[in-house]
């Protein structure tokens, strides 16, 4: 069956609209949680078989919005890579907003956090299906907009102040990518990506190029948290709800990513060599700043910031070497690494739930493990996957990594990864003992109710699932990564040429 191109709008629809009814319900909770969570299933249903349609024909998918053809109008592009993180992003989310559904928060009991939480996924999608760079900065705002509430809201009393952090870092990168964006329209008069790629190749010494490449570069750096511009992050992971944190911390992250991938691929072939080489040190850098950092933090949930920005470092030094195999492995980690980020934060969530006094900080938390062997089980296993030991799917991250490494003969790169995944596995270690096995601090108990552990159990299951059955992951990783690779197919699925 032919899918018709206008149907990629429902990954963007379903939330947004989902999102205005849920408004309308804030004053009914129940039918207002069933119907966000619908909205979020659906939604990721229609992603996963966009993302299959489209794998098996090899043929994207482009909407020209008003039928103005590109590059004159707005144009909407289901290619594989942009549907292989929006299926990763929502399945994230589905798992989050259960969580969110199953937890004691007064925050998420606000009429308005589903409904920010579904813009929020709109915001999301929308950033990585656009085929215009301005309009993927306006998905970017409506993400930040979402974001920035959600943790302003926080139960936790530095919430406000995380949200401020979070809101002004956020202010920086999109002043930082509107710069990016008026250099790349004054040098060539266009801002959609498809055809910005063939004018700055026909023209690479563009008057402003060099300017917006920077620019764009900073902008997506602040989006990932990328060292050194990830300061904000452990701040705003500790302060944020933990549904909320869950996804930053794991997809939203992710944007940049993306970003770094369209620009090293797609917009800035002719320079990718000098930005794969800076993201490859700056990768290193933040393995090893982010794994020092997890080890002195005092707070479970700090810890995972950190670990975030290591984690991240391992992504980019795959981008870096910019080998398909490296290119693979990439994806399979950014995949891998948003499922295992995720569980661990809700874990974190669920274990500071329980404290008699609410709060992830090593200090309060330590021993109120004890009488829950269940979550200290998802949360050892989460620690192998996030330190890549076997049978979960952090394994096979680093194998495929690893094995990239070799192929390009990056030897000293692949020592620093593989002594800072070693301590990754002490990190997450000594967290788990100290939560599951010392005796609490005199004043601490562990309360009889808290949040529910359904949606890190869903996760958790997820990753061993694919740490066994890794091959359909893998598979389509490989066939994004050969996308990847070959932007004149892009440019000539859009400009229909």
């Amino acid at each position: 069956m032919t899918i018709e191109p206008q149907l990629i709008l429902l990954p963007i629809l379903i939330p947004l609209l989902g999102a205005g009814v849920a408004l309308l319900l804030r004053k009914r909770r129940p039918y207002q949680a069933g119907w966000s969570l619908g909205s979020m299933l659906l939604s990721c249903g229609v992603s996963l078989w966009l993302f299959v349609d489209v794998w098996q024909t090899g043929r994207p998918l482009v909407w020209q919005g008003g039928g103005w053809l590109a590059p004159f109008g707005i144009t909407l592009v289901a290619d594989i890579l942009a549907l292989f993180f929006v299926v990763m992003t929502q399945l994230v989310m589905v798992t989050g907003m259960v969580y969110a559904l199953g937890s004691g928060d007064k925050a998420v009991k606000y009429p308005a956090f589903l409904v920010l939480f579904l813009t929020l996924c709109t915001g999301l999608t929308g950033a990585f299906m656009t085929g215009d760079i301005f309009n993927m900065y306006v998905f970017a705002e409506l993400l930040v907009i979402s974001g920035t509430v959600l943790t302003a809201i926080s139960d936790d009393k530095f919430g406000t102040e995380a949200a401020y952090k979070y809101f002004y870092m956020s202010l920086l990168a999109s002043f930082l990518m509107l710069l990016g964006i008026g250099c790349l329209y004054v040098s060539y008069g266009t801002l959609n990506m498809a055809d910005l790629s063939g004018r700055i190749q026909a023209q690479p010494d563009g008057l402003l190029l060099l300017p917006a490449i920077g620019f764009l570069l900073a902008t997506f750096m602040i989006k990932s948290a990328v060292f050194p511009f990830h300061f904000w992050q452990p701040d705003f992971h500790a302060a944020s709800p933990t549904a909320v944190s869950a996804m930053l911390s794991s997809v939203v992250v992710k944007l940049g990513v993306y970003g770094f991938l369209r620009m090293t691929f797609l917009l800035f072939a002719a320079q990718a060599v000098q930005m794969r080489g800076l993201l490859l040190v700056l990768g290193l850098v933040g393995i090893l700043f982010g794994g020092l950092s997890a080890i002195g933090t005092h707070n479970v949930k700090r810890m995972l910031a950190y670990s975030t920005l290591a984690q991240i470092g391992f992504i980019l030094v795959g981008i870096g070497w910019g080998t398909p195999l490296a290119l693979t492995a990439a994806l399979v980690f950014a995949f891998n690494h948003s499922l295992i980020k995720a569980a661990m934060l809700m874990l974190a969530g669920f274990v500071a739930s329980r404290a008699s006094v609410k709060s992830a900080a090593f200090d309060v938390v330590t021993g109120v493990g004890r009488p829950l062997p269940a979550a200290g089980l998802l949360f050892f296993i989460g620690s192998l996957a996030l330190a890549g030991i076997p049978p979960t799917s952090g394994f096979v991250s680093k194998l495929l990594l690893f094995s990239s490494g070799i192929e390009a003969a990056a030897f000293w790169p692949l020592l620093i990864l593989g002594l800072f995944s070693i301590l990754t596995l002490v990190y997450t270690m000594r967290a788990f003992m100290r939560i599951w096995w010392q005796e609490p601090a005199a004043g601490i108990s562990t309360k009889p109710a808290g949040d529910h552990l359904l949606a890190p159990i869903l996760l958790i299951g997820l990753i061993l699932v694919l740490g066994i059955w890794a091959s359909p992951l893998v598979e389509a990783a490989q066939a994004v990564s050969a996308w990847v690779a070959d932007p004149a197919a892009y440019v000539a699925a859009v400009l229909g040429n």
